[in-house]
């Protein structure tokens, strides 16, 4: 988790992660901020987000993000 939390931090430092559980469906986090989060979550945990899985209900807080990564890592 701490690693989910430094790239968060350096790419949207203004948000309060561990206090969001509605980041896509209240529009904290827009296209772009997700676009750079799979990114530094591809390259940090060494998995593929696919496109299917980029969805508001696994990008609305740092607990769906997290089971996002687990899931795909056990793929």
């Amino acid at each position: 988790m701490q690693k989910l939390i430094k790239i968060f931090n350096d790419i949207c430092p203004e948000i309060d992660l561990s206090s969001s559980e509605r980041l896509v469906d209240d529009g904290i986090l827009d296209s772009l901020d997700i676009v750079a989060l799979v990114t530094e979550i591809n390259e940090t945990f060494d998995v593929s987000v696919p496109p299917e899985e980029i969805t508001p209900e696994n990008f609305n807080s740092s607990a769906s993000i997290m089971a996002l990564i687990e899931r795909l890592r056990d793929n």
